[in-house]
Formats: C-alpha cells, structure tokens, sequence
C-alpha cells in the first residue's frame, strides 16, 4: 500500500486505518494487543480511537480504548514513531453524561479532555486531533432532515477553533479533523481558520459504505474543492455488508456474533433498520454472483473510491483484520460499478 497524504497536511498514511472501538468492549485487552501487532506487522501505520470508546458507549468502558492502546505503545517503544495516531474529543453527551456534563463542548472541554487522551494513551502528542460529532444542531446518527427549531445557543466553531489552536501551538497536537461533519460544517472550520489564522481540518470522518454514500450529495464536492480527506467509517455497514446476516436477520444469532445480534442497542439505529439489511442483501449477492466474498466487494468500494483517503477497518480477531487487509487490491470492474449504482437507485442511502 502506498502512503496517502491527509489534507494539506504533511501526514503520510496507509489506505487502511485500524479502528479500535471494539477494544474493551468485545476485545479484551491482550487480543486488543495482538491486533495491534498484527496490524504494524502487516505494514498500517494509521490507528484511530476516541475518548468515548469502547462502543456500546458505557460509564465503565469510557476511555478504555485509548488506555489498552497506550499500554500497548508502552510494552512497544518503538512503535510509536512508526504510527499516526487519531483520536477525537466526543460532542454534546447525547445520553452520555460520563463524558462531560452539560450540552456543550467549550474550548476548556477541548483542552481537558485531550490531557485526558494523551494521558490514557502515553503519548507526548497525537498526531490528528477530532471533534467526534457537532455540538450545533446537525442531522446525524441517523437523522434524516435539518430542523433550524432545534437551533440554540451554543459554543462556536470559531471558539472550537481556538482551543485546537492552542493544542497545536503547544505540540500536543498536530493537526486537526472532524468527524460527522455536514458541508457546512466543513466550509465554516476552514474558512474561520483562514480567516483568523487558525489550524485547518486535514480530514473529516464520516460514514461511507454501500449502505450510506450520503456523502455522494454534496459533502464529496465541498471535501474536494477545499483539499480535506475522507476517513470513512462503517465501510462494512456494522456487519450487515460481511453477508453474517443474511439468513438470520439482526436479531437472530450469526455466526460468527457480531455487534449487531449482541447489542439490542444497536439493532435500533440507522444500521438496523429492515431497509438497510435489504439493500445489504442485494451488494451481497451481487458480491457472489461476481466471484467475490460480500466483504471484498464492500471493502474495494471504499479502497478504490476516489473520495476515501483512507478507509477505518474495525476487528474483533486478528482473522478478521487479515481478512480485511488481503482485500486491498481488489478490483471492481466498470460493469460491476453501474450494478452497484442501479441498486444504490432502488434502495438509495437507508442506513443514512
């Protein structure tokens, strides 16, 4: 895998991104930490987590990601300078007052909660600081419309700014990214940090897969006009694009058990709704009808887009990454790209 530029950024990254928030939740840690290996081992330099993490969000699994991560970099002094590091400053609780009281998410609560980070992690500075989600009112996690009712007072952007600024400026931080962004979002960070001299976002993390290329309607231009890379996230649909469902549904038992079968929680969101596992049925037959695995077809998607810089992979097993890994190269045909987009026309966007 060649080495993928961030923005205008100088950070040089694999294609493939490890993502870790299975990682104290149904990753213990020294599976957590032989996933870790494997993944230097198989040459990805790129690892992202969150303060939130593990996922199913919990009081007593907050910040558990980023401490086995750090325990790992610290049995491994020398795999540190080999990585880029990403972590992500969590929004408004949304249901999650461990993280921060309040609605809010101030420059103070910017500050503290990267000490934190860089603390669980045992690192001197993370290399792509993230605001996980907005706290201005957006359509996302499975919101469809903007509702300007729902608007209220809040921290601005330019604020949010500031703080980062202030992390950069110390060298805690590098550089900076967000995280289920909106084009206006987008335009707004880099067009205040122009403005004021601020640090401009190299990426936003948004979700990309067959399932949910909402991206496709706008954010894709905007990210391109204004030189900021995509991380796309979920590129397996949480699952549903692997085919384990197919023939039991989210709420059977598959096999092997994935997060959607395990947490009722999640069988409620954007990714488990009827529509979704229907339209991940039809990318999944497609997949074999086409001599391929639904996996390879879902992950070659994201790895051959042109709008993914990089693409966050998330594991349970060293398996499951390998698997994930000897999908790079993969190609789609031509033929193949218009079926996927005549199925993306019935069925659109549903885990949007």
């Amino acid at each position: 895998m060649n080495l993928v530029s961030l923005g205008q950024s100088d950070l040089r990254v694999t294609p493939i991104c490890l993502g870790t928030m299975t990682f104290g939740q149904q990753v213990a840690e020294a599976e957590s930490h032989h996933i870790l290996s494997r993944s230097l081992e198989r040459g990805v330099n790129f690892i992202d987590t969150a303060e939130m993490y593990a996922v199913p969000a919990t009081a007593e699994t907050c910040g558990a990601t980023e401490t086995f991560i750090g325990n790992w970099l610290a049995k491994n002094p020398g795999a540190r300078q080999k990585l880029v590091l990403a972590t992500k400053v969590a929004g408004p609780s949304r249901g999650m007052p461990w993280i921060r009281a309040g609605q809010g998410m101030t420059g103070q609560d910017i500050l503290a909660s990267c000490e934190a980070s860089l603390r669980r992690l045992q690192t001197d500075v993370i290399d792509l600081y993230q605001i996980h989600w907005p706290e201005r009112n957006v359509p996302a996690f499975g919101a469809l419309y903007f509702d300007p009712k729902k608007d209220r007072a809040g921290t601005s952007i330019h604020e949010q700014l500031q703080a980062l600024g202030e992390l950069v400026k110390a060298g805690k931080v590098r550089y900076i990214g967000l995280s289920n962004e909106t084009p206006y979002g987008v335009h707004e960070f880099v067009r205040l940090a122009e403005q004021h001299g601020l640090p401009r976002v190299a990426t936003v993390q948004n979700p990309y897969c067959l399932i949910n290329r909402s991206l496709d309607n706008g954010l894709d231009e905007t990210m391109h006009h204004l030189g900021v890379s995509l991380l796309a996230y979920s590129p397996l649909g949480f699952g549903l694009l692997t085919g384990k469902y197919d023939d039991t549904g989210i709420h059977g038992v598959a096999q092997p058990q994935g997060r959607m079968a395990i947490y009722e929680s999640m069988q409620k969101q954007r990714w488990g709704r009827p529509e979704a596992l229907a339209a991940a049925k039809r990318y999944n037959q497609l997949a074999r009808d086409n001599g391929l695995t639904p996996a390879q077809l879902a992950l070659a998607f994201c790895y051959t887009n042109w709008r993914v810089a990089s693409t966050i992979i998330g594991v349970t097993s060293v398996a499951q990454l390998d698997e994930c890994l000897d999908a790079w190269g993969t190609e789609l045909s031509p033929e193949l790209l218009k079926q996927i987009d005549a199925i993306r026309w019935e069925y659109r966007d549903p885990a949007q």
